[in-house]
């Protein structure tokens, strides 16, 4: 990989339709989401941060650096890539953030490598994926200078789709086609739950 990249998890919203709580704690194979998350994306990026507001201590002992929104009433996913950015201007010269939920438990294991070759070859300031058709634009990367761009979106227009704001500074699609499962396959309902247990148990069976 030719430039240092920051990665971000964000840890989402309320989880109201598992039941509330913390989502990235909720068990999948007997363990916290968020480590199955953390075991295929930290080895892709340095150093790691974490996007959630409240008690950092609820995800001890994990290596990660929390970052809460600096901005407030918790206005969405950008929010978080913004909290991101500006830890990147402050702490280090990392030339790409990569973004990616905690929900997601097969995600891929060349999100970070791709993204960055594509974005390179592209000369493209951002980039998301896409899969079977469907766009996933929380997983993303996000050139370091963006940070005055999101900010003014947030602030002075009130954005909050992610999607726009990567088509409005010209973000590329990067797409993982017919792959099975989906690798952005995402768990929001409990029935979304049980269906990553089954994927789980597949993967668990594979020669």
């Amino acid at each position: 990989m030719s430039f240092k990249v920051t990665g971000l998890l964000l840890a989402g919203g309320t989880s109201s339709r598992l039941g509330g709580g913390d989502k990235a704690l909720r068990l999948l194979g007997g363990r916290p989401l968020l480590d199955h998350v953390l075991e295929r994306f930290a080895p892709q990026v340095d150093p790691l941060l974490f996007n959630t507001n409240g008690d950092p201590a609820r995800f001890a002992p994990r290596t990660f650096t929390i970052v809460a929104d600096t901005l407030p009433d918790h206005p969405g996913p950008l929010a978080g890539v913004l909290a991101g950015l500006e830890w990147i201007k402050t702490h280090g010269a990392a030339r790409w953030l990569a973004v990616c939920p905690i929900d997601t438990p097969f995600l891929p294991l060349n999100l970070v490598a791709r993204f960055v070759e594509h974005a390179e070859q592209a000369m493209a300031p951002a980039a998301y994926a896409t899969s079977n058709g469907a766009a996933h634009p929380v997983f993303s990367l996000w050139r370091s200078d963006l940070t005055l761009n999101l900010h003014r979106a947030l602030m002075e227009r009130g954005e909050r789709k992610v999607r726009r704001f990567l088509a409005d500074v010209g973000a590329i699609a990067v797409d993982w086609p017919g792959e099975v499962p989906d690798p952005f396959f995402n768990v929001n309902t409990p029935d979304d739950l049980e269906r990553a247990e089954q994927l789980l148990n597949e993967k668990g069976r594979e020669p």
